[in-house]
């Protein structure tokens, strides 16, 4: 997998409360950023985008599945991917979802906190 690319945090959030950190392009005559100067952060382009096999996999380098129940498990091969237990899943399927996945050699990405 390639190195991590930077946060694009908007230019000046840190200073003014009513800007959020979402990027936006700067346009001021006399920003520093829009004038690409390195010190002032990274600027978004399209040359830290990912190679096309690695998009969209977690960052151990194997594609996520997101599961609902164990009886979705059988259908995976373990190795290949790693187990994402849904939100909507309560803590007595979560507990046999987690069971199940250690028993077959699965990852799970958000085992319940103990």
């Amino acid at each position: 997998m390639k190195r991590r690319k930077p946060k694009f945090e908007r230019y000046g959030w840190r200073h003014k409360k009513k800007l959020s950190k979402s990027w936006r392009k700067p346009r001021g005559h006399d920003n520093k950023l829009r004038e690409h100067i390195a010190a002032k952060g990274a600027w978004v382009n399209v040359g830290y985008r990912r190679r096309r096999d690695e998009r969209g996999l977690h960052p151990s380098g194997v594609p996520e599945v997101l599961v609902y129940n164990p009886a979705e498990l059988m259908a995976l091969t373990p190795g290949e991917v790693a187990v994402r237990i849904a939100s909507g899943v309560g803590s007595r399927k979560r507990e046999q979802i987690e069971r199940e996945a250690a028993s077959m050699g699965f990852k799970v990405l958000n085992p319940r906190m103990m």
